[in-house]
């Protein structure tokens, strides 16, 4: 009988190491296992962090390019603004000398006359003529140097060359005044066309403005949304990990007493024997 005893005590003593073994490497392997989601949730972490960061640092990029490019263009402006008002300058300078020219010249009555079609037609277009105007004056000093000349060769021939010479000089008018009018056609075609760019660029710029304040309203719901999810899967994970030290805690107290108690009943029975 004490035999059979000791070797049932045998056989349990056997059996309780081996359960204790398993439970051993149950704890490891739960241990193990929440380490892995620890590092996991670590990892997912940082790599939000970086992300948030990389985004952050791409839209103060293309903040400071945008003010960049709006600051070029206001300067590019500026510059062609400058130029312009040189370029009038000139103009409205080489209008007055034209002008002084015109008054002491031979052909008073016919510059009166294309002055006075010039003023009713536009009064803003003087500067855009100017060369013109100095060129049919150069052909007109020219007639009359081969009328005169002509004049002291012959007085038989000087009805006929005067009659040529006039004929010339407002078929030259004609053609000045032919070409100036198809001048004003285009200057004026190509200020409404820059009209309409400038329209057309503006609602451009203002559906590029409206369009990228939308895209980040967007963005920063977005980050909202994904930061409130953030959070709250973060207290499901801070809740889930205390129950699970909770139920760990319960299972250790429980296999605690079942040790304590098999080894007091082991003991015992040791000093039965």
């Amino acid at each position: 009988r004490c035999f059979y005893d000791q070797k049932i005590l045998q056989k349990t003593f056997g059996e309780w190491k081996e359960w204790w073994t398993v439970c051993r490497e149950r704890k490891l392997s739960l241990r193990a296992a929440s380490h892995y989601r620890h590092f996991l949730h670590n990892l997912v972490f940082k790599a939000w962090r970086a992300h948030v960061c990389q985004h952050q640092g791409k839209r103060n990029k293309y903040y400071l390019a945008e003010s960049h490019a709006k600051k070029q263009k206001l300067l590019r402006s500026w510059q062609r603004w400058q130029v312009y008002v040189d370029v009038q300058r000139t103009k409205h300078g080489m209008q007055a000398v034209a002008l002084a020219f015109s008054d002491s010249s031979c052909l008073r009555i016919s510059w009166a006359v294309w002055r006075r079609r010039y003023y009713q037609n536009c009064t803003q277009r003087k500067m855009n003529i100017l060369a013109l105007q100095y060129w049919a004056q150069g052909l007109q000093f020219r007639a009359w140097l081969q009328w005169r000349a002509l004049y002291l060769y012959s007085q038989n021939i000087k009805q006929k060359e005067t009659r040529a010479v006039t004929h010339h000089q407002h078929r030259e008018l004609k053609r000045c005044v032919e070409a100036w009018l198809r001048y004003l056609n285009l200057h004026r075609a190509k200020k409404i066309q820059n009209e309409l760019a400038k329209e057309h660029h503006q609602s451009r710029i203002l559906r590029r403005c409206f369009s990228d304040w939308r895209m980040s309203w967007e963005c920063r719901r977005r980050m909202h949304a994904h930061r409130e999810d953030i959070e709250k899967l973060g207290a499901r994970i801070a809740l889930r990990r205390v129950f699970a030290h909770w139920k760990y805690y319960v299972v250790l107290h429980v296999e605690e007493t079942r040790q304590r108690e098999l080894a007091e009943n082991h003991y015992k029975r040791h000093l039965l024997v």
